[in-house]
């Protein structure tokens, strides 16, 4: 199905489009229907809803969009940090993040596809789980094995 897009309703008042005189753009599409002979003109509008801007939710919606940000590039960082300098500190700092950064990662894949409210609340109970059992893994591989850091340059070795 083709469609064109009226494109007085994409700008505001008084402002034109580049090509608005271009027939292409100034006459509707016209199109007959694949089992009638009769033709149907088809039209689509574009609008922008103003109660699903940013600036209508809170401030921690925003904040928690910074922090993934922070989060993520202090993930790069930490990379090269623990292959030059790899200790205790570092292991259990990439466990935190590391753990933190799938933890929002997965929350974000729940509410795109988890519709319903009781299905959303096991998912999240199921998410707080997984990333708990995750942080608590890496840390016990941590403290009673070799550690994140000598574990990757391990498997790097051979």
């Amino acid at each position: 199905m083709a469609a064109i897009v009226r494109l007085t309703s994409v700008c505001r008042r008084g402002v034109h489009p580049l090509f608005y005189q271009s027939t292409l753009l100034a006459r509707p599409l016209i199109l007959p229907h694949k089992h009638q002979e009769q033709t149907y003109m088809l039209t689509a509008r574009i609008h922008a809803s103003q109660t699903l801007s940013a600036s209508s939710g809170s401030k921690a919606a925003s904040l928690h969009w910074t922090a993934e940000r922070v989060l993520s590039i202090l993930l790069l960082a930490m990379g090269p940090v623990a292959y030059f300098h790899p200790g205790p500190a570092i292991d259990y700092s990439l466990a935190a993040a590391l753990t933190l950064h799938g933890h929002w990662g997965l929350g974000q894949v729940l509410t795109d596809y988890v519709h319903g409210e009781t299905k959303i609340k096991i998912a999240n109970a199921g998410l707080f789980l997984l990333s708990t059992v995750t942080f608590a893994g890496l840390c016990y591989f941590n403290y009673n094995d070799v550690g994140i850091c000598e574990a990757i340059a391990l498997l790097w070795s051979k």
